[in-house]
C-alpha cells in the first residue's frame, strides 16, 4: 500500500464508523418496521452491488460453495439489521449499537467451542469489564424504560447474527479467491430474500415508505449505509495497525451514543456512562486478541 492510502485510512476509517452510526436515526424516525426495513437497506445494495460488479467486470463465483457461504452470511446479516432495528427501537440507537458491538465475544465464542482456540487473560479480562460493564448499563435502564427487556435480548441477539455473518463471510473467502463486488452482492441478495417472510408477517403494517421523503431516506440508508461507509471502513482496516483499527473502530457505538443523549434527548446518567466506559475498554481488549488471531 502507498503512503497515501495509509495518510486517508484513519479519516475513511472514522468517517464510515460514523455514518454507520447516523444510521440508526433514519431507522429510528421513518415509520417502517424493524425486518421491513433491513429487507430494503440489503435489497437496494444488491442493486447497487450488482451495478458495480457489471461495470467493473469483476467476475461472478463458480464455486457453489463460495456462493451457499456468501448468500448464508447474508441470511445472518439479515437478522442482525432487523434485531438492531428492534433494539434501536427500544433502547435508543446508542446503547443499541454498544450491544451490538459485543459481537467480538460472540466471535470468541464460537472460536472457543467450533475451532478450538484458546482464551488468553486478555480475553477473560474483556469478558469481565463487558459483564460489569452491561449490568452499570443495564440496570438504571429497566428502572425507567418498560420496553429494555427486549431491548437488550434483541441487541445481545444482533451481534450473534452478526458473528455467525462474519463467521460464514470467512468461510466463503477460505473456499477460493473471489471478486469483491459479486460476493457483496450475493450476501446482500440472500439476506433480502431471507427476510421476505419475516417481514410480511411481523411488519405487515409497515412494509414499504409511503412518502417520497421516506422513500429517499431507505434509498440512502441502503446505499450509503450498506455500500458507502462498509467501502471506507474495508479499504482503512488493512492500512493500520491491529490496535488502532480496534480502538477507532469503537467510534460508531461513541457516536450513536452521543446522537441519543444530544439529538435524542436520552437520559444517560453517570453510572451508565461508566458503564459505557467499562463496554467500551471490553470491546477494545476483545478487538486486539480477535484481531491478532486473524
Amino acid at each position: 500500500m502507498d503512503g497515501n492510502g495509509k495518510k486517508y485510512a484513519v479519516p475513511l476509517l472514522v468517517l464510515g464508523c460514523v455514518v454507520f452510526g447516523l444510521g440508526s436515526l433514519i431507522v429510528r424516525f421513518v415509520p417502517i418496521g424493524s425486518y421491513a426495513i433491513a429487507f430494503w437497506r440489503l435489497a437496494v445494495s444488491s442493486f447497487v452491488f450488482w451495478l458495480l460488479t457489471r461495470f467493473s467486470g469483476q467476475q461472478f463465483p463458480r464455486n457453489r460453495k463460495t456462493v451457499r457461504y456468501a448468500m448464508t452470511a447474508g441470511g445472518f446479516l439479515a437478522f442482525d439489521l432487523a434485531l438492531w432495528h428492534e433494539s434501536i427501537h427500544a433502547v435508543g440507537p446508542g446503547i443499541s449499537t454498544l450491544l451490538n458491538s459485543l459481537q467480538i465475544f460472540f466471535l470468541s465464542a464460537i472460536g472457543f467451542f467450533f475451532f478450538r482456540e484458546r482464551l488468553g487473560w486478555l480475553q477473560m479480562l474483556s469478558l469481565v469489564l463487558a459483564a460489569v460493564g452491561m449490568v452499570m448499563i443495564s440496570s438504571p435502564e429497566f428502572v425507567r424504560n418498560g420496553d429494555a427487556g427486549w431491548g437488550f435480548v434483541s441487541g445481545l441477539m444482533s451481534g450473534l447474527m452478526l458473528a455467525l455473518s462474519m463467521v460464514f463471510v470467512r468461510k466463503t473467502h477460505e473456499v477460493g479467491q473471489a471478486d469483491l463486488f459479486p460476493v457483496m452482492m450475493i450476501l446482500s441478495l440472500g439476506g433480502a430474500v431471507s427476510l421476505v417472510v419475516p417481514a410480511l408477517l411481523m411488519d405487515s403494517g409497515a412494509l414499504y415508505p409511503t412518502t417520497w421523503r421516506d422513500a429517499g431516506l431507505v434509498f440512502v440508508y441502503g446505499v450509503v449505509m450498506q455500500c458507502f461507509a462498509w467501502a471506507m471502513i474495508a479499504y482503512a482496516i488493512p492500512l493500520l495497525s491491529l490496535s488502532l483499527t480496534g480502538l477507532l473502530l469503537l467510534s460508531e457505538p461513541v457516536v450513536a451514543l452521543l446522537i441519543d443523549y444530544f439529538g435524542l434527548d436520552k437520559p444517560i446518567d453517570g453510572v451508565q456512562w461508566g458503564g459505557v466506559m467499562l463496554t467500551l475498554s471490553a470491546i477494545y481488549l476483545g478487538s486486539l486478541k480477535q484481531q491478532s488471531s486473524h
